[in-house]
């Protein structure tokens, strides 16, 4: 709790323990007065000074405004009536102070959520100088310099791992709190906190390009792009406020006067004003102006603390309307990493010939090569090997320990006249020649990542109707990968401009109201990210141009966080109707009552303040995602 919400907790408890004291102290007349006029002060001079404040710069229209009016005219009631019952007016601006805590209290709960995201904000970043490690703003800090990261410090700065071993916290990055080990030659991510061993690390990014500042960036201006309800709300207060408040001096003046002018009777003034005081206590709009905003910050905050990053209010509620779901393939359903997953040779043992292969191959900085590397898994001398040859789209050929060795594709077989055997597998195959005689074949497949099927099978289950892939891959392996996963509809060997084109068919396919997700995570990816009504982006290990054209970033690159993020929105987007059916019924109906006479001002705080904390205390279940 901070010092002003302390503040306003003590007003609230003087002034609730002097209204309850002046219940017992038997004092009339002026004394009485100016003691209950002490503790209106106490409770409200900040709304009065606010009000004041509204008249004076012609912003009048405002809860503010109607607060003073209503509180002021029961206090003139009192004194016109000689009643001395103030218990009306101090009850009123209480009970709304009340509020306004219950108000502060929720947003600082779910400020939380983001305030806990902010301390993956470095301070500092670490530079080795003269054999010392010297302080520096990390904003000082260029591309290819080398800083180091103590054990307890926070990462500053992208980058790779020159030297060291150690253990990542990403919890306030990801939302996971399983740590991460980090080796040489690993990239990584500013924001973590390194937990273990020193780490010396190359940067690839400027601070201000980095993950952090990124991810900081989208946090901070998440509120400022506001949903289609939230605008809502706000020009529907800005028209009702100044409609009430005329409807409550037209119920004060015109039925007295109808009385006295048509019915010759007596100008109930007094009963009329009350009315009017009473319209104006039910009538502020407090419950929706400050639930449904609420409602979103929650929302924004829940999910940031699972891992997933909702640029705004609106992108939150069209997530919520999702109905169809758009896959890249590579780095998004599956790992972007190619393995080895299975070898087929003649004579050989699969190290014998997995090793030639990966001698031939040694010198390529292709993917494939480093796959074949990783598969032998022992230390390559070089040495063995001459005459290199890269064949351009083929492969490459080259002499180990004096025999010719041919790794690449069927291409390449039929191009050295070599007879190979086809694979029933799907993937990368890389067939294997010594001294033109054909010895087996390797495959290479890009890994599923480990939640891509559950994915899919959980977007079924919340309603979403298709799920596609969009993927520059060959047709079998798309297919293959579709199959696995469950994939309804597959598009393969795509330019990124057709991915744009494939897209934009399936959103002329759909109705208005149903809204379209494309996942992604390549700079490929971008241009359709943009054009989706709906863009998600794999953000830890993502492309920079993916994550700037998202409206969704996944801290994690889990597909799963997917169907989350699309729950959280709906929950989100529930409590929010929930809140303005229910604040507009009950205060629809105390209008009418307070009108007719038959709710009194107690009624109307309950009208106003009673349903503006039901529906703070409702928004806060927003915050409430992790079980989702």
């Amino acid at each position: 709790m901070n010092k002003k919400q302390k503040k306003m907790l003590i007003r609230i408890i003087i002034a609730f323990a002097m209204t309850i004291a002046l219940q017992f102290i038997s004092v009339t007349g002026g004394l009485q007065l100016i003691l209950y006029l002490t503790v209106y002060l106490i409770i409200g001079y900040d709304i009065l000074k606010k009000a004041g404040i509204g008249i004076l710069n012609r912003r009048v229209f405002d809860e503010n405004f109607l607060m003073t009016i209503a509180t002021v005219g029961a206090f003139a009631l009192a004194i016109y009536s000689k009643s001395g019952d103030y218990n009306e007016a101090i009850a009123v601006m209480l009970f709304y102070q009340i509020g306004e805590f219950f108000q502060s209290y929720a947003v600082r709960k779910s400020r939380k959520n983001i305030s806990e995201l902010m301390d993956i904000r470095p301070d500092y970043a670490n530079i080795e100088r003269d054999g010392k490690l010297e302080k520096v703003d990390p904003d000082e800090v260029s591309v290819d310099s080398v800083i180091v990261v103590q054990p307890g410090e926070k990462v500053p700065i992208d980058g790779v791992v020159l030297d060291g071993t150690s253990t990542l916290n990403t919890s306030a990055l990801t939302g996971e709190s399983l740590p991460r080990d980090v080796n040489q030659g690993d990239e990584i991510i500013s924001g973590c906190i390194n937990m273990t061993g020193v780490l010396k690390i190359r940067t690839t990014k400027e601070f201000g390009e980095s993950t952090v500042s990124k991810i900081l960036e989208l946090v901070e201006n998440s509120s400022s792009r506001k949903a289609r309800t939230e605008n809502f709300i706000s020009k529907f207060a800005r028209v009702y406020t100044p409609a009430v408040c005329y409807g409550a001096l037209a119920l004060a003046i015109l039925p007295p006067l109808a009385q006295f002018i048509f019915l010759e009777q007596t100008a109930q003034w007094s009963v009329w004003i009350y009315r009017a005081l009473t319209f104006l206590v039910i009538s502020c709009p407090c419950a929706l102006v400050i639930s449904i905003p609420l409602s979103f910050f929650a929302g924004i905050g829940g999910a940031s603390k699972e891992g997933v990053l909702i640029k705004g209010s609106n992108y939150m509620e069209a997530l919520s309307q999702a109905k169809y779901v758009v896959f890249d393939k590579t780095g998004t359903l599956t790992q972007g990493v190619f393995e080895v997953t299975a070898i087929h040779h003649n004579e050989m043992e699969d190290t014998e010939l997995l090793e030639y292969a990966a001698l031939a191959e040694c010198f390529s900085s292709h993917p494939i090569s480093k796959s074949l590397q990783n598969a032998y898994g022992k230390e390559l001398d070089i040495s063995r090997v001459t005459n290199i040859q890269e064949v351009s789209g083929q492969g490459m050929i080259a002499r180990v320990d004096g025999k010719e060795v041919a790794a690449g594709n069927s291409k390449l077989m039929k191009e050295l006249n070599v007879t190979y055997q086809d694979c029933h597998k799907v993937g990368t195959i890389i067939h294997v020649a010594i001294d033109r005689k054909y010895e087996g074949h390797i495959v290479i497949s890009d890994i599923v990542k480990p939640h891509s099927k559950e994915v899919i099978s959980e977007l079924k289950k919340i309603g979403i109707k298709k799920s596609v892939i969009l993927t520059g891959d060959s047709r079998c392996v798309a297919d293959q990968v579709a199959k696995t996963l469950g994939i309804d509809e597959v598009y393969s060997e795509l330019l990124p401009a057709d991915k744009v084109l494939k897209v934009e068919e399936l959103l002329s396919k759909k109705s208005e109201r149903e809204k379209l997700v494309f996942v992604g995570d390549g700079i490929n990816d971008a241009p359709v990210l943009t054009r989706a009504d709906i863009g998600i982006a794999m953000g830890a290990m993502g492309a920079d141009a993916a994550i700037e054209a998202a409206d969704v970033v996944l801290m994690d690159d889990d597909p799963l966080k997917i169907s989350k993020a699309i729950k959280i929105s709906r929950k989100c987007l529930g409590i929010v109707y929930q809140n303005i059916v229910f604040a507009l019924v009950i205060k629809f109906a105390c209008l009418v009552l307070g009108a007719v006479g038959i709710a009194n001002m107690w009624a109307a705080i309950f009208a106003d303040v009673g349903v503006m904390v039901l529906a703070i205390l409702n928004a806060m279940r927003a915050l409430r995602v992790h079980s989702l």
